[in-house]
């Protein structure tokens, strides 16, 4: 579909879901965090099941053309892949230093990364069951994974992210035969640690896509707006993923108003352009939405644009999420007609 919306994958959990008192500032948990839900382990599943219906009438309600669970079951976007693998110690955690410089409780690589089953294909099921409209799944990347451990069975960092890219893409082939039309792999911590993300990144990327058929994407982003606050003038590895095999590169330019010159890098991806502005509740006007789309115009055609969101809406308040969904299908269909 020419301009189609979307968010970038995750929606606020409801209050009486998650306490969100806990979860708000504070960095997503990289190990378990059981402590957030509200619901009693045996009714949890119910609840996120409930909770997903809700994120997927949402998101129809306000007119977006690319449908996502809104990760109504996670605790974080990547938690709930990592510590589902063999060789992850979820009972003995590791240490690591978050984007904040601070240290931070992580998944400890205690033995060879394996799969054991697949993780999130019931969820891409859930998902089809409950909507007609193309679906989005998304998994954490192998390089992100890989720096938020504590490495104490591999050489080096290298060999625990190809692993970790095993794994991924065996799920990827399992979400995509599960009826997932797209999956985005998420790799903010590219931007986060640049110069060790030269030395692998796109190898442990492409490795995780690797004998994929179905659509993929990757998503680049400067942190949870309402966690990581300053931004950089421009994103510190973005050109090189050129070089890998994903159909789709997905990047922020609302709130750090990105030259948008740097896609012309991106020859041959469909972007997922981010024009929502997470810093702030205040839900922008279409018009508003529009025009930062159209500032991509003169570096990439229309044909290859998404329009999405910053990144993962898990923060924002529920009311607010919901008018700046609205307002990106609007500003959508506002281009649609100015281009067709």
């Amino acid at each position: 579909m020419l301009l189609a919306s979307s968010v970038v994958g995750s929606l606020p959990q409801p209050e009486w879901l998650i306490d969100r008192s806990k979860l708000a500032g504070r960095m997503p948990p990289r190990v378990r965090a059981k402590e957030l839900w509200r619901v009693a382990p045996d009714q949890l599943t119910e609840a996120q099941n409930d909770a997903t219906l809700v994120a997927i009438r949402a998101q129809e309600e306000a007119g977006l053309d690319i449908l996502t669970d809104g990760e109504m079951r996670r605790e974080s976007y990547s938690n709930h892949f990592a510590t589902a693998l063999e060789g992850v110690d979820i009972d003995n955690p590791g240490t690591t230093i978050n984007r904040n410089g601070e240290p931070y409780p992580v998944p400890r690589l205690a033995g060879p990364i394996s799969r054991p089953a697949p993780i999130q294909v019931e969820d891409v099921k859930f998902l089809r069951a409950h909507t007609d409209k193309i679906i989005k799944i998304t998994v954490p990347g192998p390089f992100t994974m890989s720096q938020q451990a504590q490495n104490d069975h591999y050489p080096d960092a290298e060999s625990a992210a190809m692993d970790l890219a095993a794994a991924v893409n065996a799920e990827i082939k399992d979400l995509h035969a599960a009826g997932a039309d797209v999956v985005q792999i998420d790799e903010p911590w590219l931007q986060a640690r640049p110069e060790i993300a030269r030395e692998f990144g796109v190898r442990a990327l492409n490795r995780a896509l690797e004998g994929v058929v179905g659509t993929t994407a990757v998503h680049l982003c400067f942190g949870y707006a309402a966690l990581v606050h300053e931004r950089p003038a421009g994103y510190s590895f973005l050109p090189e993923l050129a070089a890998c095999t994903a159909d789709q590169i997905s990047i922020e330019t609302a709130q750090s108003k990105l030259d948008l010159g740097v896609l012309e890098d991106l020859a041959g991806k469909t972007i997922i352009l981010g024009v929502i502005d997470l810093s702030t509740p205040e839900v922008e006007s279409s018009q508003v939405v529009a025009d930062r789309v159209r500032r991509a115009f003169d570096h990439v055609p229309p044909e290859r644009i998404v329009l999405s969101t910053d990144c993962g809406m898990k923060y924002l308040p529920r009311a607010s999420a919901q008018g700046k969904m609205r307002a990106l299908a609007d500003a959508a269909a506002i281009l649609r007609a100015e281009v067709s």
